[in-house]
Protein backbone atom coordinates (compact mmCIF):
# COMPACT_ATOMS: atom_id res chain seq x y z
CA UNK A 1 0.00 0.00 0.00
CA UNK A 2 2.14 3.12 -1.52
CA UNK A 3 1.63 6.43 -2.70
CA UNK A 4 -1.63 8.65 -2.32
CA UNK A 5 -3.00 8.54 1.47
CA UNK A 6 -3.99 12.16 2.45
CA UNK A 7 -7.09 11.06 4.11
CA UNK A 8 -8.36 14.48 5.04
CA UNK A 9 -9.04 16.03 3.95
CA UNK A 10 -12.00 15.41 2.69
CA UNK A 11 -17.46 10.67 -4.38
CA UNK A 12 -19.89 8.37 -6.03
CA UNK A 13 -20.67 7.35 -9.39
CA UNK A 14 -24.40 6.36 -9.99
CA UNK A 15 -25.53 7.23 -6.79
CA UNK A 16 -25.55 8.75 -3.74
CA UNK A 17 -23.54 7.94 0.08
CA UNK A 18 -25.66 6.15 2.15
CA UNK A 19 -28.69 7.43 3.53
CA UNK A 20 -26.72 7.96 7.35
CA UNK A 21 -23.60 8.55 6.24
CA UNK A 22 -24.09 11.25 3.41
CA UNK A 23 -27.55 12.55 4.32
CA UNK A 24 -27.02 16.58 4.36
CA UNK A 25 -27.83 17.94 7.70
CA UNK A 26 -25.94 21.55 7.20
CA UNK A 27 -25.51 22.49 3.70
CA UNK A 28 -22.02 23.64 2.48
CA UNK A 29 -21.65 27.25 1.10
CA UNK A 30 -19.09 29.86 1.05
CA UNK A 31 -16.03 29.30 3.10
CA UNK A 32 -12.61 30.99 2.84
CA UNK A 33 -10.41 29.55 5.60
CA UNK A 34 -6.27 29.52 6.52
CA UNK A 35 -4.03 26.78 7.94
CA UNK A 36 -1.00 25.66 8.67
CA UNK A 37 0.47 22.36 8.12
CA UNK A 38 2.65 21.15 11.03
CA UNK A 39 5.70 18.38 11.31
CA UNK A 40 5.41 15.92 14.26
CA UNK A 41 7.84 18.33 16.15
CA UNK A 42 5.35 21.47 16.05
CA UNK A 43 7.32 23.25 13.23
CA UNK A 44 5.31 25.18 10.60
CA UNK A 45 5.84 23.04 7.22
CA UNK A 46 3.08 24.50 5.06
CA UNK A 47 0.56 26.97 4.65
CA UNK A 48 -3.30 26.09 3.41
CA UNK A 49 -6.20 28.08 2.06
CA UNK A 50 -9.51 26.41 1.60
CA UNK A 51 -11.92 28.10 -1.06
CA UNK A 52 -15.09 26.87 -1.19
CA UNK A 53 -18.28 28.25 -3.03
CA UNK A 54 -22.02 26.73 -4.23
CA UNK A 55 -23.65 27.28 -7.22
CA UNK A 56 -27.48 26.17 -6.37
CA UNK A 57 -26.47 22.26 -4.42
CA UNK A 58 -22.78 21.74 -6.62
CA UNK A 59 -20.20 22.79 -4.27
CA UNK A 60 -16.50 22.93 -5.58
CA UNK A 61 -14.05 23.37 -2.80
CA UNK A 62 -10.43 23.97 -2.70
CA UNK A 63 -7.51 22.95 -0.36
CA UNK A 64 -4.33 23.77 -1.04
CA UNK A 65 -0.63 23.37 0.89
CA UNK A 66 2.24 25.84 0.05
CA UNK A 67 4.93 24.06 1.33
CA UNK A 68 8.21 26.67 2.63
CA UNK A 69 10.45 24.28 0.42
CA UNK A 70 7.94 24.56 -2.65
CA UNK A 71 6.58 21.64 -2.46
CA UNK A 72 2.90 22.13 -3.48
CA UNK A 73 -0.51 19.64 -2.61
CA UNK A 74 -3.94 20.89 -3.96
CA UNK A 75 -6.84 19.26 -4.30
CA UNK A 76 -9.95 20.38 -6.07
CA UNK A 77 -13.09 18.44 -4.91
CA UNK A 78 -16.76 18.97 -6.99
CA UNK A 79 -20.25 17.42 -4.94
CA UNK A 80 -23.41 18.21 -5.21
CA UNK A 81 -25.71 17.84 -2.08
CA UNK A 82 -29.00 17.77 -2.80
CA UNK A 83 -30.22 15.92 0.36
CA UNK A 84 -27.58 13.71 0.03
CA UNK A 85 -23.86 14.46 -1.17
CA UNK A 86 -22.64 12.91 -4.12
CA UNK A 87 -19.26 13.43 -5.83
CA UNK A 88 -18.73 14.98 -9.11
CA UNK A 89 -15.31 14.86 -9.18
CA UNK A 90 -12.01 15.21 -7.12
CA UNK A 91 -8.40 16.16 -8.23
CA UNK A 92 -5.14 16.11 -6.50
CA UNK A 93 -1.75 17.28 -6.82
CA UNK A 94 1.38 16.41 -4.61
CA UNK A 95 4.90 18.02 -5.98
CA UNK A 96 8.18 18.66 -4.46
CA UNK A 97 10.70 17.61 -2.22
CA UNK A 98 8.56 17.19 0.75
CA UNK A 99 7.17 13.95 -1.84
CA UNK A 100 8.72 10.97 -2.51
CA UNK A 101 6.46 9.63 -5.02
CA UNK A 102 4.82 13.07 -6.60
CA UNK A 103 1.59 12.22 -8.73
CA UNK A 104 -1.40 13.54 -10.40
CA UNK A 105 -5.09 11.83 -9.28
CA UNK A 106 -8.66 12.84 -11.54
CA UNK A 107 -11.93 11.22 -10.61
CA UNK A 108 -14.73 11.44 -12.31
CA UNK A 109 -16.98 9.93 -10.63
CA UNK A 110 -19.87 10.75 -12.79
CA UNK A 111 -18.25 8.35 -15.63
CA UNK A 112 -16.00 5.95 -13.83
CA UNK A 113 -12.46 6.82 -15.05
CA UNK A 114 -9.51 6.99 -12.97
CA UNK A 115 -6.55 8.71 -14.22
CA UNK A 116 -3.02 8.44 -11.79
CA UNK A 117 -0.14 9.96 -13.10
CA UNK A 118 2.65 9.62 -10.71
CA UNK A 119 6.88 10.10 -11.17
CA UNK A 120 9.14 6.74 -10.73
CA UNK A 121 12.49 6.71 -8.69
CA UNK A 122 13.99 6.89 -12.31
CA UNK A 123 12.61 10.32 -13.11
CA UNK A 124 9.85 8.94 -15.58
CA UNK A 125 6.11 10.11 -15.57
CA UNK A 126 3.78 6.89 -15.84
CA UNK A 127 -0.32 6.75 -16.35
CA UNK A 128 -2.87 4.71 -15.38
CA UNK A 129 -5.97 5.56 -17.11
CA UNK A 130 -9.01 3.17 -15.86
CA UNK A 131 -12.66 2.98 -15.96
CA UNK A 132 -13.72 1.82 -12.63
CA UNK A 133 -17.32 0.70 -11.00
CA UNK A 134 -17.08 3.13 -8.58
CA UNK A 135 -19.04 2.55 -4.97
CA UNK A 136 -22.15 4.58 -4.33
CA UNK A 137 -20.26 5.99 -0.81
CA UNK A 138 -16.98 6.67 -2.36
CA UNK A 139 -15.19 9.64 0.06
CA UNK A 140 -12.06 10.95 -1.96
CA UNK A 141 -12.15 15.26 -1.11
CA UNK A 142 -15.30 14.61 1.40
CA UNK A 143 -14.48 13.65 4.60
CA UNK A 144 -14.61 16.93 6.68
CA UNK A 145 -18.35 17.72 5.27
CA UNK A 146 -19.29 13.98 6.25
CA UNK A 147 -17.91 14.45 9.35
CA UNK A 148 -19.76 17.69 10.42
CA UNK A 149 -22.97 15.49 8.74
CA UNK A 150 -22.93 12.68 11.15
CA UNK A 151 -25.36 11.89 13.24
CA UNK A 152 -24.91 11.91 17.25
CA UNK A 153 -26.47 8.81 17.67
CA UNK A 154 -24.27 7.34 15.18
CA UNK A 155 -21.33 5.21 16.31
CA UNK A 156 -18.73 3.49 13.61
CA UNK A 157 -19.53 4.12 10.29
CA UNK A 158 -17.89 3.01 7.10
CA UNK A 159 -16.92 4.39 3.75
CA UNK A 160 -15.16 3.82 0.50
CA UNK A 161 -12.35 5.77 -0.72
CA UNK A 162 -9.84 4.97 -4.07
CA UNK A 163 -6.10 5.26 -2.94
CA UNK A 164 -3.56 5.77 -5.93
CA UNK A 165 -1.03 3.08 -4.99
CA UNK A 166 0.19 3.57 -7.44
CA UNK A 167 -2.87 1.22 -9.34
CA UNK A 168 -5.78 2.47 -8.22
CA UNK A 169 -7.39 0.76 -5.35
CA UNK A 170 -10.25 1.10 -3.25
CA UNK A 171 -10.69 0.76 0.46
CA UNK A 172 -12.54 1.22 2.64
CA UNK A 173 -12.51 3.97 6.08
CA UNK A 174 -13.79 3.01 9.56
CA UNK A 175 -14.93 5.93 11.53
CA UNK A 176 -15.40 5.94 14.89
CA UNK A 177 -16.55 8.25 17.12
CA UNK A 178 -13.80 9.28 20.16
CA UNK A 179 -14.24 10.95 23.40
CA UNK A 180 -14.62 15.19 23.32
CA UNK A 181 -11.43 16.95 23.72
CA UNK A 182 -11.27 20.64 25.21
CA UNK A 183 -9.31 23.54 23.70
CA UNK A 184 -9.45 27.02 23.73
CA UNK A 185 -9.64 30.27 21.90
CA UNK A 186 -8.72 33.28 23.80
CA UNK A 187 -10.73 32.82 27.36
CA UNK A 188 -13.72 31.13 25.57
CA UNK A 189 -13.41 27.47 26.28
CA UNK A 190 -14.91 24.40 23.81
CA UNK A 191 -14.90 20.79 23.24
CA UNK A 192 -14.76 18.66 20.01
CA UNK A 193 -15.49 15.65 18.99
CA UNK A 194 -12.85 13.38 17.80
CA UNK A 195 -13.04 10.82 14.95
CA UNK A 196 -10.60 7.74 14.48
CA UNK A 197 -10.38 6.91 10.89
CA UNK A 198 -8.95 4.07 10.01
CA UNK A 199 -8.11 2.34 6.76
CA UNK A 200 -9.32 -1.26 6.34
CA UNK A 201 -7.49 -2.33 2.67
CA UNK A 202 -9.48 -6.05 3.62
CA UNK A 203 -8.74 -9.08 1.43
CA UNK A 204 -5.39 -10.92 1.27
CA UNK A 205 -3.77 -7.51 0.27
CA UNK A 206 -4.73 -5.94 3.81
CA UNK A 207 -3.43 -8.90 5.53
CA UNK A 208 0.39 -8.56 4.02
CA UNK A 209 0.42 -5.30 4.47
CA UNK A 210 0.03 -5.30 8.21
CA UNK A 211 2.62 -8.55 8.12
CA UNK A 212 5.27 -6.67 5.99
CA UNK A 213 4.59 -3.01 7.90
CA UNK A 214 2.28 -1.16 5.26
CA UNK A 215 -0.50 -0.58 7.21
CA UNK A 216 -1.84 2.95 6.89
CA UNK A 217 -1.46 4.70 10.50
CA UNK A 218 -4.80 5.67 11.86
CA UNK A 219 -6.08 9.71 11.15
CA UNK A 220 -7.50 11.34 13.97
CA UNK A 221 -10.31 14.68 13.11
CA UNK A 222 -11.52 16.72 15.44
CA UNK A 223 -15.33 18.71 14.51
CA UNK A 224 -16.70 21.32 16.86
CA UNK A 225 -20.70 20.26 16.74
CA UNK A 226 -23.26 22.49 17.64
CA UNK A 227 -25.48 24.52 15.53
CA UNK A 228 -22.76 24.92 13.45
CA UNK A 229 -20.48 22.22 12.96
CA UNK A 230 -16.86 23.23 12.22
CA UNK A 231 -13.28 21.77 11.61
CA UNK A 232 -10.73 22.06 14.63
CA UNK A 233 -7.57 20.25 12.99
CA UNK A 234 -6.56 16.44 12.01
CA UNK A 235 -3.24 15.02 12.40
CA UNK A 236 -2.48 12.14 10.09
CA UNK A 237 -0.40 10.74 6.81
CA UNK A 238 -0.15 12.14 3.44
CA UNK A 239 1.26 9.47 1.76
CA UNK A 240 2.10 5.84 3.00
CA UNK A 241 5.15 5.66 5.37
CA UNK A 242 5.25 9.39 5.42
CA UNK A 243 5.06 11.21 8.49
CA UNK A 244 2.53 12.52 10.64
CA UNK A 245 1.24 15.90 10.12
CA UNK A 246 -1.15 17.87 12.28
CA UNK A 247 -3.79 20.34 10.02
CA UNK A 248 -4.85 23.61 11.72
CA UNK A 249 -6.69 26.41 11.96
CA UNK A 250 -4.46 29.45 11.74
CA UNK A 251 -4.49 33.03 12.91
CA UNK A 252 -3.71 36.37 10.58
CA UNK A 253 -0.73 38.26 11.44
CA UNK A 254 -1.41 41.96 10.77
CA UNK A 255 1.61 44.58 10.41
CA UNK A 256 2.36 46.91 13.32
CA UNK A 257 1.72 50.04 11.71
CA UNK A 258 -2.29 48.85 10.30
CA UNK A 259 -2.66 47.52 14.03
CA UNK A 260 -1.96 51.06 15.74
CA UNK A 261 -4.74 52.52 13.75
Amino acid sequence: MKRCLCVLLLAVAAGALSAENGRVRYAEGLLRGFLLLRAPDGAVIANGDHVQFARGDRVTARLTFRFRDGSLQEETTVFSQRRQFRLLSDHLVQRGPAFPHPLDVSINATTGRVVVKRRDEDGQVKTIDEQMELPADLSNGMMIPLLKNLSGDVGATTVSMLFATPKPQLVKLVITRGGKEPFSVGRASYRATRFNIHVDIGGLKGTIAKLIGKQPLDTSVWILGGDAPSFVRSEGQFYQDGPVWRIELASPDYPRAAAAR
